[in-house]
């Protein structure tokens, strides 16, 4: 089960103590169905595939572009504050999921968690509130890519529709596919991503030295004028508006940094998961502070956040890279030959991060109609493991995309946005949850922490900690309705409907199923851990030189 042990498999011992042993599976292969064991979902991806995806997978739209937005809320020192806590928040949720997951390396690990070490209708909820997510972020990413193009003038000559319509075939194309095509696809788009997001940095760096046309030695110029916090409710007072900026910048932050969901969804089609997985984990820190915590830098330094380019671009609805920060601060500096490039290179990070999000949505569709949740022929798979009536039926649901054609991209996309930032927080409150649950299991029945595959020394306060703050974030994240004289019917709905309306079936299928709350005596750590798989495979002797090549710098 781990490096530490040669000893595998998991049984309760008369001292209710769950021991590492090397017996058969406890579960027949019928039951390891039942809970999509290896029997079902392939494991294809190898660990350069996975490593790569937990550095890159989820940098999009909002890494390069939304951020603006966060600047002109928060200011410099709000921004880089509001998003370094919240990185702090999402590695502790990674580090979370790394122990569960590595416990249980099960596809859809979150809702199967939750109804495992909670409750089933939780599990319910969570994961229709998961599937509903990657659709909207889906149709979100294709929208912001459909409005990348037309920053060049010859894109706005052709309709929307077009563009749309190629990328959600390509996305079908990837995904129907064998695991692996998508793994590769992802490899060269995250890789491509991390030299753009590495490429940014030092473009901050030898601008603000002085590299540049203008010679313009500006350094943390705009920290000083105007300042480090926006002051964007003038009228509450200065220390008021300014805490107010930074909950804004929070919650940016809770749109752009997500990823150790991503980590969970392909688990059960990794190679070796209790050894490839907490690597990848570990590795989201490096994504965290390089391209999150970077980038929040960098912006605060490239452009002041009262620049009059930002904001009438984001009150315009300025077309692609015309509203990133980096764009707005190379045409201020006269560099000419840049923009257009970044723009394309954002247009391929949306492109991928859309496409990572298509495949979440497929396989959590898939694992819920085999846990009982959804229609049983969604988890339907072909003879490579795809499960392909589930990617037909994200197929059709991605269609959603279209409805810019119709109404204006930005409605759309802030639609898109209000939706997926409550539907992300809800999943964080769950992740943290969960492993709480899963704890006070584990230490009710005798099982020592010593005896996981991998433990994190943030576990398992870090889940306390991660779970107040989700909670805090959620309930704030629209208080500005609340306000005297700020009500708007539209903007409460954004942020407070998607919590409400998944409480509500999770309840829904609590009465209908009469579900129970799980005691944590109670608590099945048992059952469906064993699997062969979940732990060190011999490498395949028929695998190419360049894949042996790219897991071991991988």
């Amino acid at each position: 089960m781990s490096n530490k042990s040669e000893k595998s498999d998991m049984e309760k011992g008369p001292s209710q103590t769950v021991v590492l042993t090397s017996s058969a599976s406890i579960a027949s292969r019928d039951e390891n169905a039942k809970w999509g064991s290896t029997s079902a979902a392939h494991r294809r991806l190898e660990s350069y595939h996975v490593n790569l995806i937990a550095m890159g997978g989820s940098i999009g739209t909002a890494t390069f572009v939304y951020i603006g937005s966060g600047l002109t809320a928060g200011g410099p020192l709000g921004l880089l504050l509001g998003y370094g806590w919240w990185t702090a928040v999402i590695y502790t949720i990674a580090m979370a999921q790394m122990e569960i997951v590595t416990f249980w390396p099960t596809d859809t690990g979150f809702s199967r968690n939750a109804s495992r070490y909670i409750d089933e209708a939780w599990g319910f909820g969570i994961g229709w509130n998961f599937w509903v997510n990657e659709i909207a972020v889906t149709a979100y990413e294709v929208t912001a890519f459909t409005i990348v193009l037309e920053y060049w003038a010859a894109a706005t000559n052709v309709n929307p529709g077009v563009y749309i319509a190629v990328v959600l075939a390509s996305y079908f194309v990837i995904n129907i596919w064998d695991t692996r095509f998508f793994g590769h696809a992802e490899f060269g788009f995250s890789m491509s991503k991390i030299l753009l997001s590495i490429g940014l940095l030092f473009f901050t760096f030898i601008a603000m030295v002085g590299g540049n046309p203008l010679g313009d030695k500006f350094g943390f110029r705009y920290w000083k004028d105007p300042g480090v916090f926006a002051n964007p409710y003038p009228a509450h007072g200065k220390l008021t508006s300014q805490f107010e900026g930074f909950l804004a910048a929070t919650t940016n932050a809770a749109f752009t940094i997500v990823g150790p969901e991503y980590l969970t969804m392909i688990a059960g089609e990794t190679k070796n998961p209790r050894v490839v997985l907490p690597k990848a984990f570990h590795k989201t820190l490096y994504r965290l502070i390089v391209f999150f915590i970077g980038g929040a830098l960098c912006v605060g330094v490239l452009v002041p956040y009262n620049s009059p380019e930002l904001l009438g671009a984001i009150a315009s609805g300025a077309k692609g890279a015309a509203k990133s920060p980096y764009v707005i601060a190379m045409n201020r500096l006269k560099i000419k030959s840049l923009p257009s490039l970044i723009n394309a290179c954002i247009a391929m990070s949306i492109y991928s991060a859309g496409n990572a999000y298509y495949y979440c949505s497929s396989r959590s569709l898939a694992q819920m109609a085999r846990d009982g949740h959804a229609p049983k022929i969604f988890g339907k798979r072909n003879r490579h493991g795809v499960p392909y009536i589930a990617v037909l039926a994200t197929a059709f649901f991605t269609l959603i995309s279209f409805c810019q054609v119709a109404s204006s991209a930005q409605i759309a996309l802030t639609w898109l946005t209000s939706i997926v930032t409550a539907n992300g927080l809800v999943s964080w409150i769950t992740f943290s949850y969960t492993h709480i649950r899963w704890t006070k299991a584990m230490k009710v029945q005798g099982v020592p922490r010593s005896s996981l595959p991998v433990t994190s020394w943030l576990m398992p306060w870090g889940a306390y900690f991660s779970l107040g703050a989700s909670i805090f974030v959620i309930l704030l994240q629209g208080y500005t309705v609340f306000l005297k004289g700020n009500w708007s019917t539209d903007a409460f709905l954004y942020s407070y409907l998607s919590p409400m309306v998944i409480a509500a079936i999770s309840l829904a299928w609590k009465v209908l199923k009469k579900t129970t709350w799980h005691r944590p005596a109670d608590v099945d750590l048992v059952s469906y851990i064993d699997d062969p798989a979940f732990d060190v495979q011999p490498e395949d002797e028929n695998q190419s030189a360049v894949h042996r090549w790219l897991n071991r710098i991988f």
